[in-house]
């Protein structure tokens, strides 16, 4: 499921940004003496865009597997390899949280 204080946005095409802001003793460095941005935007793609909203700690991944297929049909492909991979990035990231 989403993070409740990770901040996101959604386009007039459904194109979800994800805002990171990048806190921290480091960051604030990089911020100060390189000028990296005190937040950054992370787009998705159209799928994981479609995916975000609906990640809400009650569907599993073969649930969400089932209304991606459903929505993009056969260009979702291979589903469940994307998926999975989708939700490892996410993860790396601390962008979802395991419930």
């Amino acid at each position: 499921m989403r993070p409740a204080q990770l901040r996101w946005s959604a386009d007039k095409k459904g194109l979800v940004t994800l805002h990171i802001e990048n806190t921290g003793f480091f960051n604030c460095m990089a911020q100060k003496f390189w000028g990296r941005p005190k937040v950054s935007h992370i787009h998705l793609d159209k799928i994981g865009s479609f995916i975000w909203p609906l990640m809400d700690g009650e569907k599993d991944i073969i649930v969400l597997g089932q209304l991606v297929k459903e929505h993009f049909g056969e260009e979702a492909e291979p589903l469940y390899e994307r998926l999975a991979k989708y939700f490892q990035i996410l993860d790396s990231y601390s962008f979802i949280l395991w419930k």
